[in-house]
């Protein structure tokens, strides 16, 4: 377990970093307490990137594996601070717990690994074979996985553990996420002759009741992968007096693993085909959502919206040496999976590395008005984080 002042630096650097307001795409800030935190605090090396990710490099004198603690500083917003039990960016504690917009997603476990690596030095004085890498993750709310492939680049990892709420709990695997737009395109007319146009949206209306009749697949361990209609779109907008030439609507669909971009579009593209034989008037078009964002470095981060599922056995022994170093020390995790998107779609859905997920929190804490991390869950994670590093630096 921590010392006493090995505790307070765990809050000190949350608080800190919860000060330092980082909605995506301004993580700047956050990422100066973090690059702060690692110069002062024995790390060998500290690297920022394009994208504006902040890499603190511990070095053990043997070689060994690369372990790599992933947690993104980027939060979503806070829409109405007057909501709020304690101003969000203040890092109020109370009654045992940190209040502030980050805490449980995942300021807070971010900075428990960054402590747990500093403390793990102390106590080993660096003689433990591999390194030790703590990323500190732009964007990670608009794309999961995009920034953290330059991170996979610069420190091309053995093992990859992601800090988002777990509850103390062993993840070892999610759903993915693919954002899929649907798109019609009609003929415009005014809308007091609208026989002369073609009605975008009431074709719109067609494709989405045959989407509904789509069942997507399903894993015995992951659940549903879900396919919901999220927003509809027409143009021009507003239509006054106009009959819409264009209509899009974006799904939800919810990936296992293994399904590839084009196994997930097969069937709606199939589904379009068929709807455009039956209706020489229907134009449809079936893609995935692109995204673009400026980063506070200047740069642009761009993807496409999918973002693989993964699951590994609980059998690895990787996943197991962790298990038995926690059990071994007093924690009761369950092994079992998160219920959302990670980064862990780049890491393990997209490049293979072995990856677990491991975060202090509960999951429904996340966006919410009120966000809060219970201080012993901070301090525990800290510890465990430690005993990750012992399992598997080996």
């Amino acid at each position: 377990m921590l010392r006493k002042d090995q505790e307070n630096k765990v809050i000190e650097l949350c608080r800190e970093m919860i000060r330092a307001k980082s909605y995506s795409g301004q993580e700047q800030d956050a990422g100066k307490v973090l690059e702060n935190f690692f110069r002062a605090n024995g790390y060998d090396e500290v690297i920022r990137d394009r994208y504006g990710n902040v890499i603190g490099h511990i070095k053990g004198k043997q070689p060994g594996p690369k372990i790599l603690f992933d947690g993104h500083m980027d939060t979503v917003p806070v829409t109405d601070e007057s909501e709020w039990p304690f101003p969000p960016f203040e890092a109020v504690i109370s009654e045992g717990r940190i209040y502030g917009r980050g805490t449980s997603d995942m300021k807070g476990a971010l900075s428990a690994m960054a402590c747990a690596a500093a403390f793990y030095r102390e106590q080993t004085g660096g003689d433990f074979p591999g390194d030790i890498y703590v990323a500190g993750v732009v964007h990670e709310e608009c794309f999961e996985g995009v920034a953290a492939r330059s991170i996979s680049e610069i420190v091309k990892p053995d093992y990859v553990v992601i800090g988002e709420a777990s509850g103390l709990n062993l993840k070892i695997g999610q759903r993915g996420r693919a954002e899929i737009v649907v798109e019609t395109f009609g003929r415009a007319a005014h809308s007091a002759n609208p026989e002369k146009g073609i009605n975008a949206v009431y074709k719109m209306a067609e494709v989405i009741q045959a989407i509904r009749k789509l069942v997507p697949p399903e894993h015995p361990v992951l659940g549903k992968g879900i396919l919901e209609l999220t927003d509809i779109k027409s143009s021009p907008y507003p239509g006054a007096s106009v009959v819409p030439e264009y209509c899009r609507a974006t799904y939800d669909r919810r990936l296992l693993t293994g399904e590839t971009k084009e196994e997930v579009l097969r069937p709606l593209e199939e589904l379009c085909a068929k709807l455009e034989a039956e209706d020489p008037e229907l134009k449809v078009k079936v893609s995935f959502a692109r995204g673009k964002e400026i980063c506070y470095t200047g740069n642009e981060i761009e993807g496409e919206r999918f973002f693989p599922g993964w699951l590994f056995d609980r059998e690895e022994p990787y996943i197991q040496n962790v298990y038995h170093a926690l059990t071994a020390n007093g924690y009761t995790p369950e092994i079992t999976q998160y219920n959302f998107c990670t980064n862990g779609s780049h890491y393990a859905g997209e490049a293979g590395i072995r990856t677990i997920g491991l975060g202090p929190s509960r999951e429904n804490l996340a966006h919410t008005v009120g966000e809060y991390i219970e201080v012993d869950q901070l301090l525990k994670v800290s510890d465990c984080y430690m005993l990750v590093m012992d399992a598997l630096l080996k």
